[in-house]
């Protein structure tokens, strides 16, 4: 009898398919309408109706669709509001997928996107480049560092990694060294950073505020091409699930799968972090809501967590922007929200499991 997860396995049954897509649907109808709606909100509120014309006279070109309304409101929705919300969104979604690869191919629930020291690389990178005042030569140059440094720690995990065939153990140890080092790294750099000390505190809690059009494109093509190259591996990560040696033996090229996606999830992360600083509890809540609905098939976990990260975050934007009385930095917040709600999902699912 074919493993349901093997290559060869028929497809899922059609109840099944119509109800992921349902599922799906759903979660895409929802992001949708908190898009609009979040748009709306802040110190100018402006309907719902009017995010729309002024969405559908940007498309179309057609200047019709504006006639009539308050010239501000294009203004604030074009350039201040739906750069941030979709940003919000897209890094929301980048992360819940990475961190979907990272505990499937690690085998390890507690894993998430910076797990292999990604967001201490990325750290040390913005923190360096606050302190040498490298912001003078443009604002791209804290999130370019940023983005180096990540990168740089990655290539350090993988090569202090590889000499064990990059095993779980040995990645996930390889990447709590290099962050302990990068973390005394960052101490240092906060100790001589005097007056900027300041600066290095508020990127490291992470923020949408201030977004443009370049940060959407961004970290909506990482996002993208992350999507892309998960969906492609899906079947293979299922097959990973069962163990290496038993994806060894149907056929799989572990070593190869294994430094294709967490390089693509990492670097996923990566942009993720240096175009919003370090946004916590999101790659490793949202995979764990997301089976408990659509089930363990990377097939359907993949663009789930996506939807539903998208979702999360841009609420916990939308609630520090437009909600609070002040803007709380978004990495406090969704680590004050997401630590009591996954300890909350650790301990049923931990009763669940003594019940069986």
């Amino acid at each position: 009898m074919p493993n349901d997860l093997s290559p060869t396995a028929p497809r899922p049954p059609l109840r099944l398919r119509n109800t992921t897509a349902l599922q799906l649907t759903l979660l895409a109808v929802l992001l949708t309408g908190l898009l609009v709606v979040a748009t709306g909100l802040g110190f100018i509120r402006i309907p719902a109706a009017d995010v729309l014309r002024v969405v559908a006279g940007r498309l179309t070109g057609d200047p019709d669709w504006v006639r009539g309304m308050n010239d501000i409101f294009p203004v604030v929705v074009l350039d201040v509001r739906l750069p941030r919300i979709l940003t919000a969104a897209l890094v929301g979604g980048g992360l819940a997928m990475s961190g979907v690869v990272f505990q499937g191919i690690l085998l390890n629930p507690l894993a998430d996107p910076y797990t292999l020291g990604v967001s201490a690389g990325a750290a040390f990178g913005a923190a360096l480049a606050i302190l040498l005042n490298l912001g003078a030569l443009g604002s791209a140059s804290v999130p370019l560092f940023a983005f180096a440094g990540a990168a740089a720690t990655l290539a350090a995990v993988v090569y202090l990694s590889s000499a064990e065939g990059l095993s779980s153990n040995s990645l996930i140890l390889s990447g709590i060294i290099v962050a302990s080092i990068l973390s005394a790294g960052i101490s240092f750099l906060k100790y001589v950073a005097d007056e900027q000390v300041a600066v290095i505190i508020f990127w490291l809690m992470g923020s949408f505020a201030s977004k443009s059009w370049g940060d959407v494109a961004l970290a909506g093509a990482s996002t993208a091409a992350g999507l892309g190259v998960f969906l492609v591996f899906a079947r293979e990560m299922n097959l990973m699930s069962l163990g290496p040696q038993m994806a060894a033996s149907l056929g799989v090229d572990t070593r190869r799968v294994t430094l294709t996606l967490l390089v693509t999830a990492s670097l996923v992360a990566a942009v993720c972090v240096s175009v919003a600083g370090i946004i916590g509890f999101v790659g490793l809540l949202v995979p764990h809501l997301m089976r408990l609905v659509v089930g363990p098939d990377n097939r359907r976990l993949v663009p789930a967590s996506l939807l539903a990260g998208a979702l999360l975050l841009l609420a916990a934007d939308t609630l520090t922007r437009a909600v609070l009385p002040a803007e709380v930095p978004i990495g406090v917040l969704t680590a004050l929200i997401g630590g009591p709600f996954f300890c909350y999902v650790f301990r049923r699912q931990q009763s669940a499991r003594r019940v069986w």
